[in-house]
């Protein structure tokens, strides 16, 4: 069993001894002059000997600190550079979590000229819609859609998400001209999302009661979108996701009106890595690329 002393101590100790000067040790530690010669008191009443002499204006170490000095310097380069080796493999990667939408839609396509600016760093990106979760899963940021409130999380918010029917322009020929009234006897792709109701009861529609009728069901946005380009219905969508599709011609917009229910995406860490320079430069990438893409505001 190791009967070290206390290790808070050791670590004023060992910048003590290589300065000889408590006042240049405090700095180097953030640490106030008086807390410095607190601990090497606790210290020097642990082991039962002096390790320094007070003279005026100075300290020395004496023949025990001078002696126990280089040792316990090269414990802790030895620490350090444990720890470095940790810190270096950990900058080498960054994994960020996101929804099947924000990859497929904008993430996936723009991440190449972060790898490209970044190029020392490997970039992992998983796809779930799934909650990642900072304390089991491996993950440095992640990309979440909801509210915001989470607990013990630093948030950006990102895109704002509201929603309007867009199909292709085959399926408003063979169906069109729609009106929101009509869209209850149209084909519509993923009937289960409260978007449906929540937008059609804004446009003045009186939704029936009861569950949907049977349609196409998907399980997100990203696919949903690529089902109203093959002209298998009318889906509920995100403008923002799909503006290259809307300005190409694969989908339009029947409609002017935009619906929200006060959701959106998040850029989310733990406040505890708020300062780990991976995740500010993918932060600082990320919102400069997303302020280009999203419209000024009026």
């Amino acid at each position: 069993m190791r009967r070290l002393p206390p290790l808070a101590a050791v670590r004023v100790f060992e910048a003590a001894a290589r300065h000889e000067n408590f006042t240049a040790a405090a700095a180097e530690l953030g640490m106030t002059q008086a807390a410095v010669s607190y601990q090497i008191k606790v210290l020097e009443e642990r082991l039962g000997a002096p390790l320094f002499r007070r003279e005026k204006r100075r300290v020395v170490l004496t023949d025990a600190g001078r002696a126990a000095a280089p040792p316990i310097t090269r414990a802790f380069d030895a620490i350090d550079s444990a720890f470095g080796a940790i810190r270096a493999a950990d900058e080498a990667v960054l994994t960020v979590s996101t929804s099947n939408t924000f990859a497929n839609t904008w993430l996936a396509w723009r991440l190449g000229s972060f790898q490209m600016k970044h190029p020392e760093m490997a970039v992992r990106l998983q796809t779930s819609d799934a909650m990642a979760d900072f304390g089991s899963d491996d993950v440095d940021v992640a990309v979440r859609a909801g509210l915001g409130g989470w607990d013990g999380l630093i948030e950006d918010l990102i895109v704002p998400i509201d929603f309007t029917p867009m199909c292709s322009p085959g399926f408003l020929r063979r169906h069109g001209p729609l009106t929101p009234e009509k869209l209850l006897d149209v084909p519509q792709i993923s009937l289960h999302d409260p978007w449906w109701p929540f937008w059609l009861r804004e446009a003045g529609v009186d939704v029936p009661e009861g569950p949907p009728r049977a349609g196409v069901r998907l399980d997100s946005q990203a696919h949903e979108g690529h089902a109203a380009m093959a002209g298998q219905g009318v889906a509920m969508l995100t403008p923002f996701f799909w503006r290259n599709d809307l300005a190409e011609g694969r989908l339009v917009r029947p409609f002017e009106q935009v619906s929200t229910r006060g959701y959106a995406y998040w850029l989310v860490y733990p406040q505890a890595r708020r300062g780990t320079p991976k995740i500010k430069r993918f932060r600082e990438w990320l919102l400069a690329e997303l302020a280009r893409d999203l419209p000024s505001p009026v």
